[in-house]
């Protein structure tokens, strides 16, 4: 790559080098008088304001979902282990400088999916009574590394960048605390992380693949700053003023600077320079690039020849569930005769599925005044979560026979240029993690989807030996490559066909199961993994 600099110069950077670069095309700032805010002598009305932690906007949404037309493609191998981290993008710089909007113009460029913004505003200690009346005279100073929680700061990224579930603190600048709520993020291929000490702890550079530094001339990042807590943190004009001087201009100058030169690039007037810009995403494009994983491909050639595993239980072959499967897999049964029998084995696999859950000794008395020794759950709670949309037509079946389940959902789809599965949505019950986890999908074939949302679950905490993969028919590809992949995972089903075409349909199969059960029509291409998880 290369950039040209202040000078007319041009370098070049190599992927991974500490060269720095001053990109200085793009729009300027114009005078100070221009940018300077319109104050008035009085208090301003005192707003609520949080620290930022965003997500890339939805490309779809709806009154109850929101669906990303891109998905999130594989980040782990055939293994079912994660072999791709999400890619950390750093962005240092003084107080006002223009990191956020600096890191918004990058996210507007990359156009990918699963973007995730974290401010270091939201890692602000709380702090305690003496110091909450420190900060209303203005005499906290926030812009000292020790006003930060580094500590779970560098947890909170390097789970995130690891793929994992994270609860990031919100905190409130007008009363100087944590909100009780915190944000849940996950799902991050590339996570950009700004803050004015992003670069001053050793733990938390060792995180980030590319730092960036915002170079701000002094007076505008004050025009900046005066504008932006009179107006929308309800301060005066003096305690500002007062706060740079004693506090923000002393501790640029001697932990924010002095660590320019640890960026990969420096990015004079923040998010005007659009040639920087440029250049980051299209370092980040390559880098992404490099990452990309071909997981079903694997799984078409690994584990086959096996024995079935013995985490692996299907239901007895009696006349009754054999007569059913007769039923459903005939091309000719009409859709209600198809929902019907359906709806069948879908209940009695449910039953078969909960007699896996953990159980203990429980001793009750009967009317006629006599213990009973029983059985009851022995856990923390229960919930479904349906693979769309297929697996949803197996929720009433789990409700009619578990009661209080929580129900979660994820939605999976197959690119059809890559031919992988890509993650679209998800919406999971609260802590999560705590409970055994019942995930329906109705056929699996390559167990490609199947994979993805297991390791979803993982991410969210969930321990592996409390999921359950509930499928009404699996080919042994599906059974192997789950098993192989989550040895703890076990693995209920009604049927196991043998094999799996180049289409990765199941033969004999059971044909499009979303299709003939909601009464739809797939394209030609269709595939087991595929069209039955399509948008509701």
């Amino acid at each position: 790559m290369s950039a040209v600099c202040g000078d007319g110069r041009v370098s070049a950077m190599e992927c991974g080098e500490k060269s720095s670069m001053r990109c200085t095309s793009g729009g300027g700032e114009g005078s100070l008088d221009r940018l300077l805010p319109s104050v008035n002598t009085g208090l301003s009305p005192r707003k609520r304001t949080t620290s930022q932690c965003k997500s890339e906007p939805p490309l779809l949404r709806t009154s109850k979902r929101t669906i990303y037309t891109a998905g999130r493609p594989p980040w782990y191998n055939e293994h079912g282990t994660q072999s791709k981290e999400a890619f950390v993008i750093g962005l240092c710089g003084g107080s006002a400088s223009g990191k956020t909007t600096v890191a918004r113009k990058i996210i507007e460029a990359l156009d990918v999916p699963w973007v995730v913004l974290l401010s270091m505003d939201s890692f602000y200690k709380v702090l305690t009574a003496e110091q909450q009346l420190l900060a209303a005279n203005n005499d906290y100073n926030f812009d000292h590394p020790d006003a930060f929680d580094f500590s779970l700061l560098v947890h909170t990224l390097r789970k995130l960048k690891q793929g994992k579930s994270v609860k990031i603190p919100v905190y409130d600048f007008t009363t100087h605390g944590r909100q009780k709520e915190w944000k849940t993020v996950y799902g991050a291929s590339v996570i950009i992380f700004e803050g004015i000490m992003s670069f001053a702890d050793k733990e938390l550079l060792k995180l980030l693949d590319m730092k960036i530094f915002v170079d701000t001339d002094s007076d505008i990042r004050l025009v900046r700053r005066l504008r932006r807590d009179i107006t929308e943190r309800g301060r005066d004009i003096e305690g500002v003023i007062k706060q740079y001087n004693k506090f923000v201009k002393p501790a640029f100058e001697q932990y924010i600077e002095p660590t320019m030169r640890l960026a990969d690039i420096v990015v004079p007037r923040g998010g005007g320079n659009m040639v920087a810009i440029d250049l980051i995403v299209q370092h980040v494009h390559s880098q992404l690039e490099e990452r990309e994983l071909s997981v079903r491909a694997a799984l078409a050639s690994a584990h086959q020849a096996q024995p079935l595993p013995q985490t692996l239980s299907v239901l007895e072959n009696t006349p009754q569930v054999r007569g059913m499967h007769t039923i459903i897999r005939n091309k000719e049964t009409s859709r209600d005769e198809f929902i019907f029998y359906s709806k069948r084995l879908m209940r009695l696999l449910i039953e078969r599925a909960l007699s896996f859950l953990p159980s203990q000794v429980h001793i009750v008395q009967t009317p006629q005044g006599e213990d009973y020794e029983g059985r009851s759950f022995h856990g923390k709670g229960i919930t479904g979560v349906s693979i769309l949309r297929a697996g949803e037509t197996m929720e009433p079946a789990l409700r009619a026979v578990c009661k209080d389940v929580r129900i979660g959902k994820i939605l999976i789809q197959t690119n059809q240029d890559t031919g992988e599965p890509e993650l679209h949505y998800l919406r999971l019950p609260k802590d999560i993690g705590e409970d055994h986890v019942i995930l329906t999908d109705c056929t699996v074939s390559t167990g490609a989807a199947a994979m993805m949302a297991i390791r979803v679950l993982l991410d969210h905490d969930v321990q592996e030996e409390k999921i359950l993969l509930v499928s009404l028919l699996m080919a042994e590809m599906g059974v192997h490559s789950v098993a192989y992949a989550f040895p703890q995972v076990k693995i209920i089903t009604t049927a196991v066909d043998k094999k799996v075409n180049d289409l990765f349909h199941i033969i004999p199969g059971i044909g499009n199961f979303g299709d003939r059960y909601f009464g739809t029509d797939a394209p030609p291409d269709w595939s087991d993994d595929d069209m039955d998880e399509q948008s509701c």
